[in-house]
């Protein structure tokens, strides 16, 4: 049991593999890349920026340690989930995430980058190649809230599945691949084939390539969807925003899709 759940994480999971875990290193990342920092953070229920979180020496990639209390009591406890699941006051947005074992998942699934603030109507990227949301902003979406100049409620996801993000990404059998699965959509559609569920990921990625032509041809981000350096008018940097809000979901509206098109909407009439 416990061997073909590590196999699932080390070989499937991407939180099991590949190398983000080395941004740990630095202050601004090391709450949640690297078990250390996350660890301690969430422990203590504190966002992933606060100014006690420092860069690690010598970081760990995420095990079972991460997430779970292992090898404290040496007894069926020490699966309890770091941080106890509790809800998570999110940093930069108004909601708290309470959404059962799904809590765990939200203290690092957030928008991690500040929004940005406009002055006489334009807003300065600076230097900035990587304006957005960061990766991973699942909780905001299933609130509905994060985005600029658009309001949204929660989701059914958020609201009515029992522990949220485990129940669609691990179900019953616990699944640490995190991979969502068809056959659990089903409780609730059941005629559900696949995620396109409605349509829904078919429109929402027809409206995310719609919207990335018109930000490249306003000039704030490039074909690869990095901003370019600059100062531009308030409400093209916001449907830049709000466009990487639902790229970075990366459910394609499932998690939220009134409010992933109605992002999406406000974009296409900013920017047209």
């Amino acid at each position: 049991m416990i061997l073909s759940k590590e196999g699932q994480f080390r070989e499937t999971s991407v939180h099991g593999s590949g190398e983000s875990f080395i941004r740990g290193e630095e202050g601004s990342c090391a709450g949640c890349h690297g078990t250390e920092g996350a660890k301690a953070r969430i422990n203590a229920s504190l966002p992933p920026h606060d100014e006690s979180v420092a860069g690690i020496v010598n970081v760990s990639p995420f095990d079972c340690r991460t997430c779970h209390n292992i090898h404290m009591t040496y007894t069926f406890d020490d699966w309890a989930l770091t941080g106890g699941a509790a809800p998570v006051k999110l940093e930069y947005s108004a909601g708290t995430f309470d959404g059962g074992d799904g809590n765990l998942c939200a203290n690092c699934h957030q928008i991690r980058n500040e929004a940005p603030v406009a002055s006489g109507g334009n807003i300065d990227l600076g230097s900035n190649t990587r304006f957005g949301t960061h990766y991973g902003v699942e909780a905001q979406m299933l609130l509905g809230e994060g985005g600029l100049g658009v309001t949204g409620k929660p989701s059914t996801h958020y609201t009515a599945v029992e522990n949220t993000c485990v129940t669609c990404h691990m179900g019953e059998e616990a699944n640490h691949t995190y991979l969502p699965a068809v056959e659990r959509c089903q409780a609730c559609h059941a005629d559900a084939e696949d995620f396109d569920i409605n349509g829904v990921q078919t429109e929402i990625t027809a409206m995310l390539a719609e919207v990335h032509e018109l930000l490249v041809a306003s000039g704030i981000m490039n074909e690869e969807g990095r901003s370019i350096a600059g100062v531009y008018p308030e409400a093209v940097a916001q449907a830049m925003w709000n466009y990487k809000l639902v790229e970075y979901d990366a459910s394609m509206g499932v998690h939220n899709s009134a409010y992933a098109r109605a992002l999406l909407e406000a974009a296409l009439e900013a920017l047209k």
